[in-house]
C-alpha cells in the first residue's frame, strides 16, 4: 500500500513534508528488504507515519534511531515512544543492555523498559533501515524517475541546473535537489542540506511522481552518500565533476573523501548506474571511469568523448561546438569562464546519457541565464564589474579568480573572501595563498564562523596571505569588508565576493542573522549613487 502525503500545516519552506499520515502499512511491508538481527514481533502492527527525528513523532509512528553528526538518535527513543511511536528500529539492542549504559554514561537517567506494546527492530545499520523503509512507504517513487545524480568536489549546482534546464525544455516535468533549493513540480523548499536525508528524498520524489514527473536531478554530496541517504536508488545517470580539498574535517582522509563519492558509482544498493558521466581530465575521475554499466568520458583533453576543441569566452557567455558521440552540438550559454565549459559539457553528457534530443540539449542550455550565487554579476551602473559565488575551497578559488583574470587581463581583481568556522581548519592557509597570488588586492573577512572565534578563522587564512606576499586588509565585519572592497575598486576592475554565494545568512556563534551578499553590494552600491 503506498503512503498518501499530507503537508503538515505552518511548516517552514525550508522543512520537507515528511511528517507524514497514511492509510497505514503493516511493519512487515514497510521493511520488506531490511537486515533484520532478529524476527519482527508483531509483524501486523499498523505504521502511519516514519521520523527520524523525535520531535516529529506522531502516534503509531515508526521511529528510526539514528547516529547524527553531533548526536545519537538512541538518546531519544522514550521521548519518541512517550509521543506515540509504535516500533523503534535502532543499531542497539532492546534497552537495558550495556550498550545503553555507555550511551547514558554522562547524563542522569533512570534506567527503564520499552512496553511490550512497542516493537523494537535491531538492526545492524539505521541508516539503510530508513533509507529502505521509507522507499516502501512512499511506493518506491526512484524507480518511476528517471534519477540523475551529480557528484565531486566542484560545479554540482551548476550542472545540475543545466540538466535541469535541459530536461525541461525536453518538454518533461522534473525535481531538482541540492545546495540552493529542494524543489518538484508543486513546491520550492530552501535546502538545509545538499542532499535530504533519506526520508525526505523519497517523500519529495514521491511528489514528483504524483505530479507527473518523469525525472529528478540531484547534488550527491560526500556526506549524504557517506550516510547512504540515497541507498536504494537506481541511477540512470552518475556525473563525476573533479576532486579536490574540502570536507576533510567529517572525511579524515583525502581517500575517505573520494571513496564516499566513489559509492555514486559503485551502486547504492540497486546496482550500478546505467551511464556514468566523468571528467577524465581529473585523476580521480579517471579511476571512476568505468564503475558504471557505461561510462561516458567528458572534458577538454585527449580522450574525452563530450569535448570541444575551442571556444570563445566572453562576460555575455560562452559559445562552442561540442563534439559527441551524438554528433556535433552548438553551444550558445550565459554562463560565463573556462570552468562552465566543462560543466556544460558534463550536462551535455548527462543528457546523451538519458537519450534526449540534440535540439532540446541545445535550448536547454541556451535557456539558463543563471544559477544563483555562481559568478552572479550585480550590475547597478558602476564602472567595474562587482561578482558573487559560492567559491569556499582553495581550487573553487582558484578557478574564480582564474575566470575573473581571462575574462579580464588588463584589469585588476580585488577578491574578497572568508572562512567557515566548524570546518577543515587546513584549508584555510591554502585559500589564502590561493586568494594573495593570484590577486591584486584581497579583503580578507569572515564567512560563517559558527561557533569558532572570527579572528582566530582569520588568523589562519593569514598565514597563506603572508606565505603569498600578498597585499591585504583585514575586516571581521563582512558589510563592512564588502564597503572596504568597494571603496578599493577602480573603473576596469573586477571586485570578486566569495564564499556564501546564494546564502541569505550568515550563522554566528549564538545566533544566524540575515546576510545576502548580493542586497548587501545592492545597498552599497547604491549609496555611491549607482543604481538610483
Amino acid at each position: 500500500m503506498r503512503a498518501k502525503v499530507k503537508q503538515e500545516p505552518g511548516l517552514a519552506t525550508n522543512l520537507p513534508s515528511s511528517i507524514l499520515v497514511s492509510g497505514g502499512m503493516k511493519l512487515r511491508d514497510l521493511l520488506t528488504g531490511a537486515d533484520l538481527r532478529k524476527p519482527i514481533g508483531n509483524a501486523d502492527a499498523e505504521i502511519t507515519s516514519l521520523a527520524y527525528n523525535s520531535l516529529r513523532v506522531t502516534p503509531s509512528a515508526l521511529f528510526v534511531a539514528i547516529r547524527g553528526a553531533k548526536t545519537d538518535g538512541n538518546r531519544f527513543v522514550f521521548d519518541a515512544i512517550e509521543r506515540g511511536a509504535r516500533a523503534v528500529v535502532s543499531e542497539l539492542p532492546r534497552p537495558w543492555a550495556p550498550q545503553w549504559a555507555a550511551l547514558y554514561a554522562s547524563e542522569t537517567v533512570t534506567p527503564r523498559e520499552v512496553p511490550p506494546s512497542v516493537e523494537w527492530i535491531e538492526v545492524p545499520d539505521a541508516r539503510k533501515a530508513l533509507a529502505g523503509a521509507a522507499a516502501n512507504f512512499f511506493g518506491r517513487p526512484a524507480e518511476a524517475l528517471k534519477l540523475v545524480g551529480v557528484t565531486g568536489t566542484n560545479g554540482k549546482t551548476t550542472i545540475t541546473y543545466l540538466i535541469d534546464s535541459v530536461v525541461r525544455a525536453a518538454g518533461h516535468a522534473a525535481g531538482l535537489f541540492g545546495t540552493i533549493a529542494h524543489r518538484t513540480p508543486r513546491s520550492s523548499r530552501v535546502a538545509t542540506n545538499t542532499t535530504p536525508e533519506s526520508l525526505d528524498l523519497q517523500s519529495f520524489l514521491a511528489e514528483v511522481r504524483d505530479a507527473g514527473g518523469t525525472y529528478a536531478v540531484l547534488e550527491a554530496s560526500s556526506h549524504a552518500l557517506a550516510m547512504d541517504r540515497v541507498w536504494g536508488c537506481p541511477f540512470a545517470v552518475a556525473v563525476f565533476t573533479n576532486l579536490t580539498r574540502d570536507h576533510l574535517d567529517f572525511h579524515k582522509t583525502f581517500e575517505d573523501y573520494f571513496a564516499a563519492k566513489r559509492r555514486l558509482f559503485e551502486g547504492t544498493g540497486r546496482g550500478v548506474p546505467a551511464v556514468g558521466v566523468v571528467n577524465t581530465d581529473d585523476s580521480y575521475g579517471r579511476r571512476v571511469a568505468g564503475l558504471a554499466a557505461r561510462t561516458l568520458a567528458y572534458g577538454l583533453e585527449d580522450g574525452a568523448e563530450v569535448t570541444t576543441k575551442k571556444f570563445s569566452l566572453s562576460f555575455s557567455g560562452l559559445e562552442f561546438t561540442a563534439h559527441t558521440p551524438s554528433g556535433k552540438l552548438e553551444v550558445r550559454s550565459r554562463l560565463v569562464g573556462r570552468i562552465n565549459v566543462y560543466n556544460i559539457l558534463a550536462a551535455i553528457g548527462a543528457a546523451i546519457g538519458l537519450g534526449i534530443a540534440r535540439e532540446a540539449i541545445e535550448a536547454g542550455i541556451r535557456n539558463l541565464e543563471s544559477v544563483p550565487g555562481r559568478f552572479e554579476r550585480i550590475e547597478q551602473g558602476q564602472p567595474y564589474l562587482l561578482v558573487v559565488d559560492y567559491a569556499h575551497t582553495d581550487d573553487a578559488l582558484r578557478n574564480l579568480i582564474a575566470t575573473a583574470r581571462e575574462l579580464n587581463p588588463a584589469g585588476r581583481i580585488l577578491t574578497l573572501f572568508g572562512c567557515g568556522g566548524d570546518r577543515d581548519r587546513a584549508k584555510r592557509p591554502l585559500m589564502g595563498e590561493v586568494a594573495g597570488r593570484m590577486s591584486d588586492l584581497v579583503v580578507l573577512t569572515s564567512d560563517n564562523p559558527r561557533s569558532e572565534d572570527p579572528l582566530r578563522i582569520i588568523n589562519d587564512a593569514v598565514v597563506g596571505l603572508q606565505k603569498a606576499e600578498a597585499k591585504y586588509v583585514v575586516e571581521p565585519d563582512r558589510a563592512v569588508a564588502v564597503e572596504r572592497a568597494l571603496d578599493q575598486a577602480r573603473p576596469g576592475d573586477i571586485v570578486l565576493l566569495a564564499g556564501k554565494g546564494h546564502e541569505t545568512y550568515q550563522v554566528l556563534r549564538n545566533r544566524t542573522i540575515e546576510f545576502d551578499d548580493r542586497e548587501v553590494a545592492r545597498r552599497s552600491l547604491r549609496l555611491r549613487g549607482y543604481g538610483g
